[in-house]
């Protein structure tokens, strides 16, 4: 690669030791060396005994979180992979258009590459912490994809433009934990004027996630941001 760059596969709740090692060797044939599971649904032993041939290096050094949330809370940009469309699945892009941003994002801060399960691949609520959505065009004869392959693939990509340099990034994103924390206060400070109630709550939510992940925040905007919540629930008070 033509400059470093640090980019996390995540792995969310994997059941087959086999995929987990045949993504682990796809790793490696494309420079990435950071793997993370979330609550793996196999044993140690299990993975001691994965199909990661050269890279059991990788498969040795993965890290293993207990949620998707303490995965990412570093990372500048999350993007969360799917082959289903859908409400909160919305705007995806592929792994050639995502791939500069990538890199470019990955040299100042950690990128994360979040798989999903193997049966049914990443909830709602998963990609909830996930600025972005990646799609990986298939045959509309069979869109699933084997979940190596679609590691091989992203990773196959960011290997690429790594390769032919992709343009430094305009601003170093703020990390997710503290996205992840203005949009729990703009969330309470919005339920506390009425702008949000039970019967929409989730959906507005969502839309104000995929809007704030597509500004892409940087710290200055996400303080200015969590003043603006705090002076909601100020504001609110005072009324009452």
């Amino acid at each position: 690669m033509s400059a470093p760059i640090d980019v996390r596969v995540v792995l969310v709740r994997p059941a087959g030791a086999a995929n987990v090692g045949a993504a682990a060797r796809a790793m490696k044939n494309m420079g990435l060396g950071e793997l993370v599971l979330v609550r793996p649904r196999l044993a140690e032993t299990q993975l001691s005994h994965a199909l990661a041939v050269h890279a059991r290096d990788v498969l040795a050094a993965a890290r293993q979180c207990d949620s998707l949330a303490e995965a990412v809370g570093d990372c500048g940009l999350v993007l969360g992979t799917t082959a289903h469309g859908g409400p909160y699945r919305g705007r995806a892009g592929t792994p050639r258009e995502l791939a500069p941003e990538i890199v470019a994002q990955a040299r100042h801060r950690p990128v994360a590459l979040v798989f999903g399960p193997e049966d049914h691949g990443l909830s709602n609520d998963d990609l909830g912490l996930c600025q972005k959505v990646i799609t990986i065009p298939t045959s509309s004869d069979y869109a699933s994809l084997n979940l190596a392959q679609a590691v091989m693939v992203c990773a196959y990509e960011v290997f690429l433009a790594a390769q032919e340099g992709a343009p430094e990034a305009a601003l170093e994103l703020a990390p997710a934990e503290r996205v992840a924390f203005l949009l729990e206060r703009l969330e309470a400070a919005l339920l506390e004027v009425g702008f949000l109630s039970a019967d929409n709550r989730g959906h507005i939510m969502h839309s104000l996630r995929a809007i704030l992940g597509r500004a892409g925040l940087d710290e200055r905007e996400v303080r200015i941001l969590l003043a603006l919540a705090g002076k909601i629930e100020w504001a609110s008070g005072v009324r009452r």
